[in-house]
């Protein structure tokens, strides 16, 4: 795992060393490149009202693909669209099912372990969502209550460890996508949901009726997203973050964001009004791969 990238100039012109990595070996004789997309994670990646996908970290994918068409001169490259979810997305990096997983999937040490990153291309914060006249501020006001969380998520995790180690009595219920999760707030089962603040956000945007309910203000964990590739091809890392690099370098990065964070976005025209965060405004100055949360906050 390589952290702070430290010449940048260097790292750009890539393609020749990238070209005798096995993924674009591959991609060159199939005429196919696979990406995995999460169909309800809005912003990020999830469905438009052609069920085709879309989002933040999908326009970031894109501008990879296109750059592999670009110098490969395969103008027809075929991109295979597979749906994940929170449970199946990492084991399909790891057996090579995927080229990229285009998603909001966390980078920390113990999943670098089976899969490699991109640069980190947005910088999160996990927060709790309740009702208001429930008064959750903390996980501490949810001892012996249930909560809920989606199955395969940093968050999860994190609760079993925290509810372990304080004794807090929680009742975990695991969604087995964020909707599912929120919903089993949205039908009293849970008394709080643990999510990355900006997919709770969203999900609140998209009800009719947002009032009654609140993100907590405390952060519980600092969450640096990536694009999930192989860890067997530092070759195609390679080529990745070189995109990406280009992008905060030229200052894209900036109408890219405020396409899907501070603007009406399809097909509700929902404005999430998320100001980019000063964590991922540093990434961009020197960007960085690193897992560990402490360089982010």
């Amino acid at each position: 795992m390589r952290f702070l990238l430290p010449c940048l100039l260097c790292i750009l012109p890539l393609w020749a060393a990238a070209a005798d990595g096995p993924s674009i070996s591959r991609i060159r004789d199939t005429g196919v490149i696979v990406m995995g997309y999460r169909p309800a994670s809005l912003p990020f990646s999830y469905l438009d009202a052609n069920l085709k996908p879309i989002g933040y970290s999908i326009e970031l994918c894109e501008r990879v693909i296109a750059a592999v068409k670009r110098e490969l001169k395969l103008p027809e490259l075929e991109v295979k669209r597979v749906a994940v979810s929170s449970a199946t997305r990492l084991p399909m990096v790891a057996n090579g099912m995927l080229d990229m997983e285009c998603g909001i999937t966390t980078n920390n040490a113990e999943r670098a372990r089976n899969q490699a990153f991109s640069i980190t291309t947005f910088v999160t914060e996990t927060k709790l969502l309740s009702r208001s006249v429930d008064g959750i501020r903390s996980l501490r006001d949810l001892r012996g209550k249930p909560v809920a969380s989606t199955i395969g998520t940093t968050s999860i995790q994190y609760l079993h460890s925290i509810n372990e180690q304080e004794d807090l009595g929680f009742r975990i219920l695991a969604g087995l996508d964020d909707p599912e999760a929120f919903h089993l707030l949205r039908t009293g089962r849970a008394r709080a949901f643990m999510m990355d603040d900006v997919l709770l956000r969203s999900m609140l945007a998209q009800l009719p009726s947002p009032q009654g309910y609140e993100v907590s203000e405390q952060a519980l964990t600092v969450e640096p997203y990536g694009i999930g590739l192989s860890r067997h091809d530092p070759a195609f890392k390679q080529l990745v973050d070189s995109v990406l690099i280009g992008l905060y370098r030229s200052g894209e990065i900036f109408a890219i964001y405020r396409r899907w964070f501070e603007s009406p976005i399809p097909p509700l025209g929902i404005n999430l009004q998320l100001p980019m965060s000063a964590a991922f405004k540093r990434v961009i100055a020197q960007p960085t791969d690193t897992p560990d949360p402490a360089h982010y906050r």
